[in-house]
């Protein structure tokens, strides 16, 4: 069986709409750059406040990938 070896790197997604959106955004854009993403971890979720309302959501993700 071979064993895998991963490289963990740290990218963070931005959002006006949701959770969801930032974290979809943030994989879809390191997937043009990155090969072999296999897995993804929420550490933080941040956002701010413009006039009493939730302006955009950031969430900072641990993104894993298999080395060559």
């Amino acid at each position: 069986m071979a064993e895998n070896v991963y490289k963990v790197t740290e990218i963070v997604g931005t959002s006006a709409t949701s959770v969801d959106d930032a974290i979809r955004g943030a994989i879809g854009k390191a997937a043009e750059t990155l090969h072999g993403l296999d897995w993804f971890e929420v550490v933080e979720v941040r956002g701010h406040i413009e006039e009493g309302q939730v302006a955009h959501v950031q969430v900072t993700l641990k993104v894993g990938f298999k080395l060559d």
